[in-house]
């Protein structure tokens, strides 16, 4: 376990067509503590991932700098794993193979089977080492996304919303798998979504990101027991308190790109019955 120390981050991309640059978010400052499962939430193109990014080091913020532990992040390393919304395996390795690639190759290969095996088991899949991709459901191949990451024993797991492209009644299903590896395995979690209800049934904290340029608006600490009862009313009601800074966010996303054509009192329509800030944009 690590601390994520993100501090006064700013990312700007330049348009050389425009002659103008583009602002996704400035002075950003984050402290992500070690072992704590926090949610980046908000409307599309407000920089979740982009942040998510930056902290991988596959990314380069314009200014500013991020942290794990005492190290300062340049460059991708084995100290962070990530998950993206696709599963990204080999399809013509198994699933065991697919895991065992991402081990570090001073290790024996029996002594990487063994390594890989045992991660496999953690997210339920040892009774398919030797599946090949297509032979998965989508959910399946996402627990393999997590096994492989988690087989580097990073400090700090990056999840970049790996259950969008999930059916709701897989989602719920990951979504205990997530909580029980997370429990189990007490790493520090970063996690994108633009779901509402998940970030409160996943989180010790929601980080509510605003419209660009972009920034924190409002971090909320989730105190509900575990496992959480989206139907009790200080789960719902927490959802109605998100919902309102949030509708706010996504009416000037609209605005934006629609112009005189946005009506704020359809407004309503935008949202899901899941406070699904992302299916409409």
């Amino acid at each position: 376990m690590e601390r994520v120390m993100i501090t006064e981050v700013e990312k700007t991309f330049p348009n050389k067509e425009k002659n103008q640059s583009f602002t996704v978010f400035k002075d950003l400052s984050l402290t992500v503590e070690p072992g704590e499962f926090v949610s980046l939430l908000g409307p599309s193109g407000c920089g979740k991932s982009t942040l998510l990014n930056i902290v991988a080091g596959l990314d380069q913020s314009t200014s500013g700098k991020v942290k794990v532990g005492d190290t300062t992040i340049k460059e991708p390393g084995s100290d962070r794993g990530v998950v993206f919304q696709e599963a990204a395996l080999m399809p013509w390795l198994t699933v065991l193979e697919n895991v065992m690639f991402a081990i570090n190759k001073k290790m024996k290969k029996e002594e990487a089977k063994e390594h890989a095996t045992k991660y496999l088991k953690l997210v339920h899949l040892s009774k398919f080492l030797h599946s090949y991709p297509h032979e998965l459901s989508g959910g399946m191949k996402q627990r393999v996304a997590i096994a492989r990451a988690l087989s580097m024993d990073p400090k700090v797991l990056l999840m970049d919303e790996p259950f969008g492209a999930l059916d709701e009644q897989t989602r719920m299903m990951l979504h205990k798998e997530v909580q029980y590896i997370w429990e189990e395995t007490k790493k520090t979690i970063l996690f994108v979504t633009h779901n509402i209800r998940e970030s409160i049934l996943l989180s010790d904290r929601i980080v509510l990101m605003g419209t660009r340029p972009g920034g924190i608006r409002k971090i909320y600490t989730v105190d509900l027991p575990r496992p959480r009862v989206p139907a009790s009313p200080e789960f719902i009601q927490l959802e109605q308190d998100i919902m309102a800074i949030l509708g706010g966010e996504i009416e000037k996303v609209m605005k934006e790109e629609m112009g005189d054509d946005f009506n704020s009192q359809k407004a309503s329509l935008l949202y899901g019955t899941d406070r699904n800030m992302g299916n409409h944009i």
